[in-house]
């Protein structure tokens, strides 16, 4: 399997650099607030269960003992990256943590506790999705997945890449295809790197092949992560998630989205009410460095697009699975939820 994204070891963040993947495995070291702010908007650390880690870990690296630092640690590295939920609530736990401590002399360690406590809850939540997923999918062979969602967006075996480790490792035969994920291609760096590392078999392809692989006949699901889940069920989740949604509705194959309860916002009625990061040009007009759009011509970048909750054959989380149609995640989901 592969290392461990993140660790917190002698006050330190250490992250798998996923910049650098897959030509080299190299460690990027925080030791500030600013270094894991930076870790988090430059995609060193990415993925919304692993950013949500990495924020409670980076508030442990505020001046020692004071409140007022950690206060504006929390505010800093929310301004991080606005769309994944998760990085919300791990600073909403952490802020708790902070108001329930009443001596300044315990703060450090109680903090240092909640953030580990947070990527514990981590391991776990990946192993129940695993074991979820595969009770749903196991006569599902052939799997297609955009971006990454699995251990290098986590602490351990991801949300939709759980599923199919967990069948993998049951001596089931699993084969996926990997969407390239334009334009930081976290599909053939990340996903494709981490399966392969662990033995699992991939296929990497062009965004604009999934149609015709679809309509081929060889997908049995469709099966992405999700960076918030607003309370109509509606997902935002990496750049392309929607149109791959739209044609696996069309060639009524599954699609399915694993994301903890967590990734819940269910303050937010409907998915138009998510805020979609816009990012940087260069990601777009450039192929390293060479420059690939015309200077004078203008460029998108959105990180996330709206998967509507009709376009949903199911949710799999870590406490169960809330299939369609979808009507509220708060009302229909509760039980589970407890």
């Amino acid at each position: 399997m592969i290392p461990e994204t993140l660790e917190y070891i002698d006050n330190q963040l250490l992250l798998i650099d996923q910049t650098r993947l897959p030509a080299e495995v190299v460690t990027f070291r925080c030791d500030s607030v600013e270094h894991v702010h930076d870790a988090i908007y430059r995609l060193v650390v990415r993925g919304a269960p692993a950013i949500g880690i990495a924020a409670a870990y980076g508030v442990c690296l505020a001046e020692r003992g004071c409140r007022n630092a950690y206060l504006a640690a929390m505010d800093y590295l929310a301004t991080s990256r606005p769309t994944a939920v998760n990085l919300f609530w791990a600073l909403d736990r952490m802020r708790a943590r902070l108001e329930g401590c009443a001596s300044d002399h315990e703060l450090h360690d109680a903090l240092v506790h909640e953030a580990i406590t947070i990527h514990n809850e981590d391991r776990e939540m990946c192993r129940s999705i695993g074991i979820q997923g595969a009770s749903l999918l196991r006569n599902c062979h052939c799997f297609l997945t955009h971006c990454n969602a699995g251990g290098l967006a986590t602490s351990t075996r991801g949300t939709a890449l759980a599923p199919i480790y967990q069948l993998y490792e049951e001596g089931k035969k699993v084969e996926v295809f990997a969407d390239e994920t334009r334009p930081l291609l976290q599909g053939a760096r990340l996903t494709a790197w981490e399966l392969s590392q662990a033995g699992v078999p991939v296929t990497v392809l062009t965004d604009s092949m999934a149609g015709g692989l679809m309509r081929s006949g060889k997908i049995d699901a469709v099966i992405v992560g999700a960076d918030r889940i607003a309370r109509n069920g509606d997902v935002a989740n990496k750049i392309g998630t929607y149109p791959l949604a739209v044609l696996a509705h069309y060639h009524r194959i599954p699609f399915y989205v694993a994301a903890p309860t967590s990734t819940f916002d269910v303050s937010l009625e409907t998915g138009d009410a998510i805020p979609i990061e816009e990012r940087n040009r260069e990601e777009v007009a450039y192929q390293g460095e060479r420059l690939v759009v015309p200077v004078a011509a203008n460029v998108m970048n959105p990180a996330f697009d709206v998967t509507p909750a009709n376009l949903i054959t199911g949710i799999i989380t870590e406490k169960g699975s809330l299939r369609a149609p979808i009507q509220s995640i708060e009302s229909e989901f509760v039980s589970v939820m407890d």
